[in-house]
């Protein structure tokens, strides 16, 4: 009965563990998307300032 008993904290540790892994990974990839949005909005604002020069030239002219 106790070896029982003894095994099945074991198991629900590992499963813990699993869990605790599991939320990691989410958070990583959490992550990489914040990353991905981040870069995206970069690139937009600099063409934001692309099409700004643009019309700085277009009214030099």
């Amino acid at each position: 009965i106790c070896i029982n008993k003894k095994r099945e904290r074991e198991r629900e540790r590992e499963r813990e563990r699993e869990r605790e892994r599991e939320r990691e990974r989410e958070r990583e990839r959490e992550r990489e998307r914040e990353r991905e949005r981040e870069g995206e909005r970069e690139r937009e604002r600099e063409r934001e300032r692309e099409r700004e020069r643009e019309r700085e030239r277009e009214r030099e002219r």
